[in-house]
């Protein structure tokens, strides 16, 4: 019992139950939000040769904005060579993965190959603001740090065959040939007709519509949706055999038990598989369809190169463009996949076509 004369201190109201609601949903418009910004930003890269990232093992040039490609030099030293060529590696590759060519026909014909990490792959830094277009200029950037002279040739497969579009149309100028090997699409390109790209977009599995349809619509989502275990992710991404054609699975055990695969990813896949997607399927300022001639005074070629069975990049868009491109020397082969370039004697197949001209028949 209180003592007398002394008075009980009121007792708070009782809160309401719509307070204690308000203040429920305020809380969680704060949090959520910031939840779901969380699981979308890709982590930070592990930059190589930054505090806690991967060692540097390999051979660097730096770049005018800072940035680093690593790069591998093989064939014939560049100071006796007469061709000299820069080969661009395609989706989940590295330097390494430069086109096989053979000793014997690099000393026969006096062939330098120069392959780089593009940026983000193993101990290549990666570009934020990479663009179709930055690509091109790294690589008229590297021709320059590595002095390979006015004119180089080159060669891209895969992400990289598109890659020669952008060169095609930034750096032709530096340019004495082109080989453009099973070549990533665009298939929002203006100028392709409606049923032809759509042809080519039902060629896929429908978890790549949608990782691919991602990167072109929503590409800020790209990085969650391929790391994401609610729907399946690109398959593309995680090897899947469904993928492969009768002759790429005979190919293909040169590619998927590579040792220095561990590297190709070190520094994150956001700055090197998610970013490929995003600039690859993004949205571009034009079209290859756009292209004239760069080699109208017979100087040149462009060579197009493609696998009728190819069941990773759709053939029936590298079949429009050399439809439309009358100077694109396009070659089809009627039994090989995606990974063409690894069978045994196709890369100097490619190469004595692309610097003798030789126009080999078209088989697998």
């Amino acid at each position: 019992m209180a003592a007398s004369g002394v008075k009980r201190p009121p007792r708070p109201a009782p809160a309401s139950s719509g307070g204690m609601v308000r203040k429920l949903i305020l809380a969680l418009a704060v949090f959520l939000p910031a939840l779901v910004y969380q699981q979308l930003q890709p982590p930070p890269p592990k930059i190589c040769g930054s505090p806690g990232g991967p060692p540097v093992t390999g051979t660097r040039t730096q770049l005018k904005d800072g940035r680093h490609l690593a790069y591998l030099e093989s064939g014939v030293p560049k100071d006796q060579a007469k061709y000299k060529i820069i080969f661009v590696h395609g989706f989940d590759s590295c330097r390494y993965d430069a086109l096989p060519i053979s000793p014997e026909l690099a000393q026969e014909l006096g062939i330098y190959q120069l392959s780089f990490d593009r940026p983000g792959y193993a101990e290549s830094d990666p570009n934020p603001a990479s663009t179709e277009k930055s690509i091109a200029l790294d690589v008229e950037e590297l021709a320059d740090n590595l002095q390979l002279g006015p004119k180089f040739y080159l060669m891209g497969f895969s992400m990289g065959g598109e890659i020669m579009w952008s060169c095609l149309k930034h750096i032709s100028h530096r340019l004495a040939g082109v080989a453009i090997l099973g070549p990533v699409g665009n298939y929002w390109w203006s100028g392709l007709p409606s049923n032809v790209s759509w042809h080519a977009w039902n060629q896929q599995l429908p978890q790549d519509k949608w990782a691919v349809w991602v990167s072109h619509h929503l590409p800020w989502l790209t990085y969650w949706w391929n790391s994401q275990k609610l729907f399946p992710a690109s398959s593309v991404i995680a090897y899947n055999p469904a993928l492969l054609s009768e002759e790429d699975k005979l190919i293909m055990p040169k590619f998927a038990f590579r040792t220095y695969m561990p590297q190709i990813r070190q520094q994150g896949e956001y700055g090197c598989l998610h970013r490929d997607m995003t600039v690859g399927f993004g949205k571009w300022s034009w079209s290859p369809l756009e292209l004239e001639d760069p080699f109208a005074g017979g100087e040149g070629k462009v060579h197009l190169w493609h696998g009728a069975e190819d069941l990773i990049v759709p053939v029936s868009l590298s079949r429009y463009l050399s439809e439309k491109l009358p100077w694109v020397v396009y070659h089809e082969l009627p039994k090989s996949g995606h990974m063409f370039p690894l069978a045994d004697g196709m890369a100097d197949t490619i190469v004595k076509s692309l610097l003798l001209g030789d126009q080999p028949p078209q088989a697998s």
